[in-house]
């Protein structure tokens, strides 16, 4: 049970890193100048590599947090374990949120400001902070 907790936390970290940076390249892509294809052309590469890169690291960090859950009963009926599971399922709506915004970018569309961007990168550390909190005090 040891080794399936480490490398949950081990992927789990992972995937943020990815939710971390990610809507860091939105901004710089929304500060793109108009003619500037080639940079635009660049942070886009990026932002799909990172995306991919960030599901790949999802996938596990999810299977085993669900291998924790169902195999070991670990918060089974407890209150804390079922408000980091709402986390994790907002988590997940905001990678995939993540995904939507770079469709958009990809077709041209720039649909919000940069500043606007910059606080939807603020996100996954709060969520990361309120599934920590939860995992280790458990407040109820």
């Amino acid at each position: 049970m040891l080794w399936v907790k480490a490398l949950h936390i081990v992927f789990v970290a992972s995937w943020f890193a990815g939710l971390f940076y990610l809507p860091r390249i939105y901004v710089n892509l929304a500060m793109v100048a108009p003619g500037s294809l080639a940079e635009r052309d660049r942070l886009l590469l990026m932002a799909r590599k990172l995306l991919r890169f960030t599901t790949l690291l999802a996938v596990p960090a999810l299977a085993l947090g669900l291998w924790l859950w169902l195999g070991y009963g670990i918060g089974r009926g407890s209150g804390w374990m079922h408000a980091k599971l709402a986390v994790v399922l907002l988590a997940v709506g905001y990678h995939h949120a993540c995904g939507v915004l770079l469709r958009k970018f990809v077709a041209g569309a720039t649909p919000r400001s940069h500043r606007w961007y910059r606080w939807f990168n603020e996100v996954p550390v709060l969520l990361l902070l309120a599934a920590v909190v939860l995992v280790v005090v458990k407040p109820f």
